[in-house]
């Protein structure tokens, strides 16, 4: 039983009248009043604590019951939404829930504030935001009633244990797969796709606006009315993702690292490419490519990708890009899109970034996307009033000019080349995918 705001108030009433008594009394006998005085506020406090107690006691029998549903798994950076049920019993309930989630989360609100009806069940949500993976555990739920007199809080702890995993991304990759549905359907603009591809998908009448040279004219004879040829991109191609797990991944950018940026955007393009009916293949290395599962086609791919990397971890070593190569071309002898994921500095520490994707040219179609500090950018751009911030705004514009200019030899190497801010890589990533897929370019 935790006392109320309204008993510390009631309380201070009571000695407040025991005060103005005493104050009253004194001008008429000092001493018989004063004991008086003494003797009525004690009465009253006792009597309040005496309710007080019965007001806990009553709430025992009409406590609210309530239960947190099954979580299932969580993605890292994102608000996951976690579910309580409130039933209250036959009087109205006035509650404050606090779930023992994981101390590494952050929750919102942290405390839930309920006042319910009578015998009436509801559905409240509050959201955590994990910043790393792995599996934690959560434990009971804190809950406070408050007594129909309003004198004092019951105080319980509900048994909830529940142990749940945290994914990477899976509510980004629940959006992106109704996005691709949906394209794939036509519900979205099919006029994009027409002449995109090699693969014919059908025939449909051609309308003002259309291009001329995709017109079938054996088929307009046979139908006498123009018919347009639909074609699609070419399926079944090879889509091959590098992750590299080193020293460079493991920086922090709006409160993940640079390698569960990486993660994410690597899992919604394998998805995009199986989505595609492409064969999608994933290697994560730093000194050795410690992870590889070879290509495959079907969404069965993907659960078994996400199972595989979701318990890696960047390390603090510096990555081998010649080695993860070698041992990619080495198990796959078919052109095939390469896309690594890194980040670089300047010309001088990326030289073996370069080498090894040079090495892919002209076999392979090579593709390096890096995960670029916005930090970096906002201190570039700001304006510098002090010597201490031109210093700063000095060194971070020669990063971004050294950046600019490894960037560019990968460029002039025939190597594609997607550069975005670490948390904002993932949608640019997918929209380059699926532009290379309509263009035939692999």
């Amino acid at each position: 039983m935790v006392p109320s705001r309204r008993l510390y108030e009631l309380l201070l009433l009571m000695t407040a009248l025991g005060l103005g008594v005493a104050v009253v009394g004194s001008y008429i006998t000092p001493s018989s009043w004063l004991g008086l005085a003494i003797e009525l506020t004690l009465a009253g406090d006792l009597l309040v604590l005496l309710l007080t107690l019965i007001d806990g006691r009553r709430g025992w029998k009409q406590r609210a019951t309530v239960q947190r549903l099954p979580l299932e798994r969580l993605s890292i950076g994102r608000d996951n939404p976690v579910r309580l049920i409130v039933q209250t019993g036959e009087r109205p309930a006035q509650l404050l829930l606090r779930d023992a989630y994981p101390a590494a989360f952050t929750a919102t609100p942290e405390t839930l504030q309920i006042t319910l009806p009578a015998q009436q069940s509801q559905e409240f949500t509050y959201t955590v935001f994990p910043a790393q993976r792995g599996e934690y555990t959560w434990k009971s739920i804190q809950v406070r009633q408050l007594g129909c007199w309003g004198l004092a809080w019951q105080d319980w702890q509900v048994p909830q244990a529940q142990t749940v995993e945290v994914y990477p991304d899976l509510i980004g990759l629940r959006a992106l797969s109704v996005r691709l549905t949906l394209q794939a359907a036509g519900n979205l603009k099919r006029v994009n796709r027409i002449g995109l591809g090699t693969e014919f998908a059908e025939l449909r009448e051609y309308n003002l606006g259309d291009d001329p040279r995709l017109i079938d004219w054996k088929a307009t004879a046979r139908r006498s009315r123009p018919l347009l040829r639909v074609l699609e991109p070419e399926q079944e191609q090879t889509l091959i993702i590098l992750l590299d797990s080193g020293r460079l991944m493991t920086g922090q950018v709006q409160g993940l690292t640079r390698f569960d940026w990486g993660l994410n955007a690597a899992l919604a393009l394998a998805l995009a490419g199986l989505k595609r009916g492409d064969r999608v293949g994933l290697g994560v290395f730093d000194r050795q490519l410690h992870t590889w599962m070879p290509p495959e086609r079907g969404q069965q791919q993907l659960a078994k990708l996400l199972d595989r990397v979701t318990p890696l971890q960047p390390v603090l070593l510096e990555p081998d890009y010649l080695g993860a190569v070698t041992a990619v071309t080495r198990q796959q002898s078919r052109r095939a899109l390469i896309v690594l994921m890194t980040d670089v500095i300047d010309t001088t520490a990326s030289a073996e970034l370069l080498a090894a994707m040079t090495r892919l040219t002209p076999r392979y179609l090579p593709f390096c996307v890096t995960l670029r500090d916005p930090q970096v950018d906002r201190q570039a751009e700001a304006p510098s009033e002090e010597i201490a911030s031109a210093y700063t705004r000095a060194v971070a514009l020669d990063l971004l000019a050294q950046r600019q200019v490894a960037l560019e030899r990968l460029r002039q190497k025939g190597v594609l080349i997607l550069d975005a801010a670490a948390h904002q890589i993932t949608e640019p990533l997918v929209d380059r995918y699926l532009q290379l897929k309509a263009r035939n370019q692999l």
